[in-house]
């Protein structure tokens, strides 16, 4: 077992892993939406949750952490400042372990306006790629997502 780390190794992970650029692009991806959503007073990770909340129509906690990818301590951690801010509530469901997140008014408002900034943002970035590209860039990221999951 050498010593010391391989140069042709690190220069390779350095130039080509998959799992660093994709990191690295998605913040940039981050602060690019972050910007383009401040007006509305969310972030672009608050704004893909109350989106998910409103598409899933009062989903559960187990649902909403499926569909946005994340385990439900995380879920929990991002709903608090949208319940702090009264952007969405949790309401008990039949079940007293079951919970239900419900956009309020205020939250309702924020997505539309937050939408329109989203809309800017999104089409300057396809603008930019291509529509064709932007779609294959798109399904890239989800096969390789499927990838990972797979492991």
């Amino acid at each position: 077992m050498s010593k010391r780390p391989d140069m042709q190794t690190a220069l390779a992970a350095a130039q080509g892993c998959l799992g660093f650029a994709v990191r690295r692009s998605a913040r940039a991806m981050a602060q690019y939406y972050d910007a383009a959503l401040a007006p509305a007073g969310i972030k672009g990770t608050q704004f893909a949750l109350l989106n998910a909340v409103f598409l899933l129509e009062r989903p559960g906690m187990q649902s909403l952490a499926e569909a946005l990818g994340m385990d439900r301590t995380t879920l929990t951690r991002n709903l608090r400042p949208l319940e702090t801010q009264a952007l969405l509530v949790l309401q008990a469901g039949t079940d007293r372990r079951e919970r239900h997140v419900v956009l309020t008014a205020e939250g309702l408002a924020t997505l539309t306006a937050a939408q329109r900034l989203w809309e800017q943002a999104h089409g300057r970035l396809v603008h930019g790629l291509g529509a064709d590209r932007s779609r294959r860039l798109l399904d890239e990221l989800r096969d390789l997502t499927a990838l990972a999951k797979d492991v």
